[in-house]
């Protein structure tokens, strides 16, 4: 006989029955009941109060990219529902998983401008899978399990539910519900027998084969499915910003990164390749510069869970739908095994060239100012190329993910597609509950921290171990790095007057540290590591350092700046 509790309790054993074991939100009015319902749940959902709700959807995408869980988030209506706004936005462009429930209003009140009501379905309904509004308690147990459902599946993605305050206090005779069907929803499109003998005919015969890596082989649990595939027939690989850590730094075919501030060689390559293999990736701008004269001269073939992502962007050859774990698997049963070492060969000019121009200067100055790229550098192999890699987004982002080394998947976490600076500091906070036995290694700049520095309180009260490499140029320095290339060094707004970070972070009671000149540096790397629980570790970086190679915005994607 089913029980008669609250829709606020249907909620938590909804939760529960979801696997849910842990919660990133902010209490207020139209949640509160829930909240209360929470107070009896506590053994069973650990639940981190955050200082800001934006807080609390970034941690949660943390948590889910690291975990490969869906992330939770709970906030309250009107402006506590619109401060998540962001962090869906980012979590929908970067295939997240992630389920916000909003309280709102009760049902009497919807459309009378009651206080703290916004129309969250409307808001958030384009930047989210899906977005439904709980107005009985009835329908609870069946919202929580399609929210989780619609999440998960297919491409990830966020879901919100906007729970009316009368839904969370009315009662129910609660029953839990399972959903994994929904009627025109396919998730997984079916794979093509065809289509798969076709593309293993296309890689047979090329000559010049390129393969893009993107967050996609990751999101599938790929990760080996994607080596075999390389490995048999011995094709370069080059990986998106989220699909960094996909493939182990060191793999000899692993070519290094694409894009805007990618390697030198990918880039070019990929308008010298014979056939172009997309896995797992939507040929963002960032990616292809100039659609124009995008690897023109190339077949391509691109393998997607989503069928809206192709032809999107780039016009393709063939499209290999369904999950890449077993599209990549079916293809690599066809190939022939070959070799491709000439063609492989080919790539190590530009990687000397780049190394020479860009790399040795970047990592192993002679003297002069600490460098961000020197710092990433040594953070990472002092942590033995095996931490998780968070970044803010900046300058910091693509110095972090040109020089951080990876051997383990789901090892990067930053704000691709959106770009949300303010993403670093909370996204590390859920990514140290994602994966507790790692260490979590946030790189971020002045700018972008104190857009949610509020959020050292909430690792203080936690204890989250975030390990924070604050690399301080005094600049907003990526904006400043366009305006010294593209805007004759007018500096608008770009100089930052910063505060006393250490003194700050151990107000929070943070062990910090600053670092100015090099001779310091490992020592202080090494104090941060073995130093239990956060750390601050503050870097007096060059005020005006560029981050290079750089393909200018709308140039050709081989057409690369080494210097300035």
């Amino acid at each position: 006989m089913a029980e008669r509790i609250s829709g606020a309790e249907a909620l938590m054993r909804s939760l529960v029955n979801e696997g849910v074991e842990t919660l990133f939100g902010y209490p207020g009015g139209a949640i509160m009941p829930v909240y209360d319902a929470l107070y009896d749940y506590r053994d069973r959902l650990n639940h981190i109060l955050v200082r800001h709700e934006q807080g609390a959807v970034h941690a949660a995408q943390g948590f889910a990219r690291v975990s490969g869980k869906v992330g939770c988030a709970i906030v309250t209506s009107g402006p506590g529902a619109t401060n998540t706004v962001t962090g869906i936005a980012d979590a929908m462009i970067d295939s997240t998983p992630m389920v916000v429930i909003c309280g709102q209003v009760g049902t009497s009140l919807l459309g009378t401008d009651a206080f703290q009501e916004v129309d969250v379905v409307g808001v958030t309904s384009p930047i989210s899978k899906w977005s439904y509004q709980i107005r009985r308690a009835e329908d609870v147990a069946w919202a929580v399990s399609r929210a989780f459902y619609i999440a998960k599946s297919g491409r990830p993605g966020p879901v919100v539910l906007d729970f009316a305050k009368n839904a969370q206090t009315a009662m129910v005779d609660y029953e839990p519900a399972k959903v994994d069907f929904i009627r025109s929803y396919q998730p997984i499109p079916p794979m093509d027998k065809d289509v798969i003998k076709k593309a293993a005919q296309m890689i047979n015969e090329s000559v010049k084969p390129f393969v893009l890596v993107g967050q996609g082989v990751e999101l599938g649990d790929a990760r080996e499915e994607l080596k075999e595939f390389l490995e048999k027939a011995q094709m370069p690989a080059g990986c998106t910003l989220l699909g960094l850590s996909a493939l182990p730094s060191d793999h000899p075919l692993n070519m290094g990164m694409l894009g805007m501030h990618g390697n030198l060689g990918p880039n070019v390559m990929t308008n010298q390749c014979d056939l172009l293999i997309a896995v797992g990736m939507r040929f963002d701008d960032r990616v292809t510069g100039n659609l124009k004269t995008y690897a023109k001269q190339a077949k391509i073939i691109h393998f997607d869970i989503d069928p809206s992502e192709i032809d999107k962007n780039v016009k393709v050859d063939l499209a290999v739908l369904g999950d890449c774990k077993q599209t990549l698997a079916a293809v690599t049963e066809l190939l022939d095994e070959t070799t491709h070492q000439s063609w492989i060969d080919g790539f190590k000019p530009y990687a000397e060239k780049e190394y020479n121009k860009v790399i040795d200067k970047a990592i192993h100055p002679k003297s002069g100012a600490l460098l961000m790229g020197e710092v990433v550098r040594k953070v990472s192999e002092a942590s033995n190329n095996e931490a998780i890699l968070v970044t803010d987004v900046g300058q910091n982002q693509m110095f972090g993910c040109r020089y951080f080394k990876f051997t383990k998947g789901r090892s990067v976490v930053t704000s691709g597609g959106c770009g949300t600076m303010g993403f670093g500091l909370p996204a590390a906070i859920g990514a140290t509950f994602g994966a507790p036995e790692r260490t979590v290694c946030l790189f971020c700049g002045d700018g972008g921290l104190q857009m949610t520095i509020q959020e050292l309180g909430t690792i203080m009260e936690q204890g989250a171990p975030v390990k924070i490499i604050l690399l301080n140029n005094n600049y907003l320095g990526n904006v400043r790095q366009w305006q010294a290339m593209f805007f004759n060094h007018r500096y608008s707004f770009t100089p930052m007057m910063n505060p006393d970070y250490e003194l700050i972070a151990k107000a929070y009671g943070i062990p910090a540290k600053t670092v100015v000149e090099r001779k310091d540096l490992d020592a202080a790397i090494k104090e941060m590591l073995s130093t239990d629980g956060p750390y601050l570790l503050q870097c007096a970086v060059l005020e005006e350092d560029n981050v290079l190679p750089m393909t200018p915005p709308g140039a050709n994607v081989d057409c690369m700046m080494l210097e300035v």
